[in-house]
């Protein structure tokens, strides 16, 4: 070891063990993990898991750490920094990293590549408090950062999600609400597009109920070279109502409205980010969303969806979908509960036709007895069908079923 790789052990080793580093440090997270197999096509499948919902219908292996730590705190004002790394893969293996394989297809010139796993940067910014006199709670952040995302859970369908590299103000007290104001970076391939996004929450309506506002314009900044073949700039308009009390639990309603390539999100089941810049086909789209958890009886929770969507286009046929998914669950004890769901949609585009539906048993195991409890071990059997496709699942297959076990928690 010579002397400037010793010095640097050294440092490194300072840091690691200095308790100023490491007193404090929040961990958080999220992981879903498993095994399963199918009837006809080896590992299990994945079929429209946000139209038919995500239970004993994942193939994958997905985890965020989260890491952040306050730095500074001295007279009403702070500054937090904010971090998360991600890890999606198939699972199929021991030792899954960056590295890519790759082979010659019957010794063709053809090259089929294969990446064990991919690792992404999804946070990283810098939140501070006390920095606006009169609204101490007030957050001014900079940074890339998960920004307010609004999602069902059962289906993992994010309807409102403007996550990415920005800035802004959030928690604002503006009469009896709260206005958040951003903007956040998302190009549409090498196309700079900027999302300004604008909320205004905490409206309570009566008891129990409150609305969210919500105003997004995804202003298309394209450089002279690029003019030609660019849409105009998209915007898309939210309402949502959260009753706090309903049946023993919660129910949201949303109402959305957007133009250009975030109308066609409407229907095409996006978040209201990453605009599509060459969009320029006069779209107009809506959706209407129900979902929450209710407890009708003591040992009974259940999960829900309904959704309806419609994108309508000059110069083709309309893009509509509908899909329910219904997740009950009866509680044995504390840990131990008895899980279903059932999904299904149908879908019309340009007018081409799908439809099809799932429905999952499982038998789980929770930290809680809440329909939230995580971690949660499940031992699942699903049966997917495609009721328009009757190759779906492989040639003559319009139906399959897997069987398997996954864990998920977040913490």
């Amino acid at each position: 070891m010579n002397k400037h790789t010793l010095n640097l052990t050294i440092v490194m080793t300072s840091v690691l063990v200095s308790s100023s580093v490491t007193a404090d440090i929040d961990f958080h997270g999220y992981m879903r993990a498993g095994i399963g197999v199918s009837g006809e096509n080896g590992q299990q499948v994945r079929f429209q898991s946000n139209k038919v919902g995500r239970l004993g219908n994942e193939d994958d292996l997905y985890a965020e750490i989260l890491l952040g730590k306050e730095l500074y705190n001295q007279n009403g004002k702070s500054f937090y920094v904010d971090s998360m790394v991600a890890l999606l893969s198939d699972g199929s293996n021991d030792f899954e990293g960056t590295n890519t394989s790759c082979e010659l297809i019957n010794n063709s010139t053809d090259v089929s590549c294969n990446n064990d796993a991919q690792f992404a940067i999804r946070q990283f910014n810098i939140q501070s408090k006390g920095l606006i006199a009169r609204d101490r709670e007030a957050v001014a952040w900079a940074g890339k950062r998960y920004y307010q995302r609004h999602d069902i859970h059962i289906s993992d369908f994010y309807y409102w999600d403007t996550s990415g590299s920005g800035a802004g103000v959030e928690n604002l007290s503006v009469g009896t609400g709260k206005l958040s104001l951003a903007v956040l970076r998302q190009d549409s391939g090498d196309v700079n597009v900027n999302n300004f996004d604008i909320r205004y929450a905490e409206i309570q309506l009566w008891q129990d109920t409150n609305l969210e506002l919500g105003f997004n314009y995804g202003l298309i900044n394209e450089t002279d070279a690029q003019k030609a073949g660019i849409g105009d700039d998209p915007l898309m308009l939210t309402a949502e109502i959260t009753m706090a009390d309903v049946i023993g639990g919660l129910n949201k309603t949303i109402f959305q409205y957007a133009t250009e390539s975030y109308g066609e999100q409407m229907a095409g089941l996006g978040a209201g980010n990453n605009p599509d810049a060459t969009s320029n086909d006069g779209v107009d789209g809506y959706r209407i969303i129900n979902w929450g958890v209710m407890a009708p009886a003591k040992n009974w929770e259940i999960g829900y969806q309904l959704v309806y969507a419609n994108s309508s286009f000059d110069s083709k046929d309309d893009h509509s979908i509908f899909n329910i998914v219904a997740r009950p669950m009866y509680k044995w004890d504390e840990n131990m509960r008895t899980i279903f769901e059932a999904g299904w949609f149908t879908e019309e585009n340009d007018n081409v036709d799908s439809s099809g539906s799932k429905l999952t048993v499982a038998q789980a195991w929770a930290a809680g007895s809440s329909f939230w409890a995580r971690p949660e071990l499940r031992v699942y059997a699903s049966y997917l069908s495609d009721y328009e496709n009757d190759d779906a699942f492989g040639t003559g297959n319009d139906s399959e079923y897997n069987l398997g076990i996954q864990v998920e928690a977040w913490w």
